[in-house]
């Protein structure tokens, strides 16, 4: 495989990639993410691969904000709406009930997967422009480090995926994962997002 690096300004050849079920590395607020359609489980077995994943661990994924996630989620507690417009976009992935089209391949088979909306213009615009959710997970071989740059991605994934989008991760903290598809919320991955700032928004005590 020929791994393609793009420019900035080339994240539509980025976008039409994705789109024809190929996977890209694309930077986020946090770290370099794979993305892929996340409504293949055939693209996201890629990611697994490219990786060296095992595939009994899910990934997240990007979508636009809360009326994309309700084409993938269903019974969505109004606490996920209050989280959203507090802390989307930004480092907070929210797990809720999945519906029908979300492939076992994203949740290893689970009942809740995890969205997030990135705080990042390139991988907003790929969202925009596919129209699609993505996959979230880092850019990194399992049990490595995760590039934080176009050049690190390429290094990490030639010839493993389609193409890098060249750009900037700055890195730091990981988003908080909150689980909402239970009685309570409860935390299942600390990030840069406190328990007692989730507790403030929800009105509630977040089990952690």
């Amino acid at each position: 495989m020929v791994t393609r690096f793009l420019e900035p300004a080339q994240v539509a050849k980025a976008a039409g990639i994705l789109r024809d079920g190929g996977v890209a590395a694309v930077p986020t607020e946090t770290v370099y993410g794979l993305a892929a359609n996340a409504l293949s489980g055939e693209c996201v077995e890629k990611i697994f691969a490219a990786k060296g994943r095992p595939e009994n661990k899910p990934v997240s994924i990007f979508v636009t904000g809360m009326e994309m996630a309700e084409r993938f989620c269903r019974d969505i507690p109004g606490g996920a709406y209050r989280l959203a417009e507090a802390f989307w976009p930004g480092p907070l992935t929210v797990i809720l009930r999945r519906r029908e089209n979300v492939p076992d391949a994203v949740t290893a088979g689970g009942r809740g997967v995890g969205v997030r909306v990135p705080d990042h213009e390139t991988a907003l615009t790929l969202l925009r422009l596919t129209d699609l959710p993505l996959t979230g997970t880092s850019a990194n071989l399992s049990g490595q480090a995760p590039a934080r740059t176009g050049a690190e991605a390429f290094e990490i994934f030639d010839g493993r995926i389609d193409c890098v989008v060249d750009g900037m991760a700055p890195g730091g903290v990981p988003s908080t994962v909150v689980d909402l598809t239970g009685e309570r919320a409860k935390i299942l991955r600390f990030g840069s997002i406190s328990a007692e700032a989730l507790e403030k928004v929800l009105g509630e005590v977040v089990e952690c």
